[in-house]
């Protein structure tokens, strides 16, 4: 119980006493992960040895040092002894609805943006609205050690410019349904950013009310802390089709677009379970 209090005095320090200057940081990192031009991703990679790999994202620019000495870094391993279960989290409510977006290939990810008001998350009464998603192939978090075929981000953000992010992960099965929808967009993207008509976001299926909860950071520089991360337990699945065609997306050498695992540092990780006997896996 006390590492549960602690959690919770955490989470409302993140979300009350966090500077003003880190809002605007955070707010800035979100927008510009969705209008940054492609050519910025060149400045980092994800293959360790070219001197812009993962262990050296901290040093390339001085706004990134965080990826490095960050205490609150993500992704990481949701490892079942680590993990506390804790009903009172609460249902994730979410209120998702068809809006306009654009697709983009931004070079090391694929990125659906919506333009209008898509809907919202709701956590411990903040509204988050919905901004953006992206994919990451293999998983970025991992359960267990294990990491699978690929993970979907879904980007939000509060009217004081808190993150709140939704983590998806798949293994190799039956197609994902929000994909099918997406994928002749995926495979003829070029590097403009393309209007795709009207996308229901609310055709991204959870398939659980069972989520992981923890303090952590955005997973690309310039690695910003402060991110409410919410992980979906349940793994759902996609087709081998369906995760080529976002690797034959990216640019080279962005094909295997996952950070390795970040050290928990004494992070508490929640677990929410719904108390009746009949909640969904």
């Amino acid at each position: 119980m006390m590492c549960s209090n602690f959690f919770f005095l955490f989470l409302a320090a993140s979300l009350i006493f966090l500077p003003h200057q880190s809002f605007f940081t955070i707010c800035r990192a979100v927008l510009d992960q969705s209008n940054d031009e492609v050519g910025n991703e060149t400045k980092f990679t994800y293959i360790e040895g070219t001197g812009k790999g993962p262990k050296k994202w901290g040093q390339i620019d001085p706004h990134w040092k965080v990826c490095d000495n960050g205490k609150l870094q993500s992704p990481i391993d949701l490892l079942d002894q680590r993990v506390q279960v804790f009903p009172n989290l609460g249902k994730l409510k979410r209120d998702y609805k068809p809006a306009p977006a654009t697709v983009k290939n931004r070079g090391h990810d694929i990125t659906v943006r919506w333009k209008g008001d898509a809907g919202k998350i709701n956590i411990n009464g903040t509204d988050f609205g919905l901004l953006q998603c992206h994919w990451h192939s293999p998983s970025e978090h991992t359960f267990n050690g294990s990491r699978y075929a690929l993970e979907l981000h879904v980007i939000h953000l509060s009217s004081t410019h808190k993150i709140a992010v939704i983590g998806i992960v798949y293994k190799y099965g039956r197609p994902d349904p929000f994909l099918s929808k997406l994928l002749h967009h995926i495979k003829s993207v070029g590097t403009k950013e393309v209007d795709i008509g009207m996308i229901n976001s609310g055709d991204i299926k959870f398939g659980s009310r069972k989520y992981y909860r923890y303090i952590g950071s955005l997973t690309v520089p310039p690695c910003t802390e402060g991110v409410i991360w919410t992980i979906v337990k349940k793994v759902r699945t996609v087709s081998r089709e369906q995760v080529r065609a976002l690797r034959e997306a990216v640019h080279d050498g962005f094909e295997a677009n996952a950070r390795p695992t970040q050290q928990l540092d004494g992070r508490p990780v929640l677990l929410y379970t719904p108390r009746d006997n009949g909640g969904s896996a």
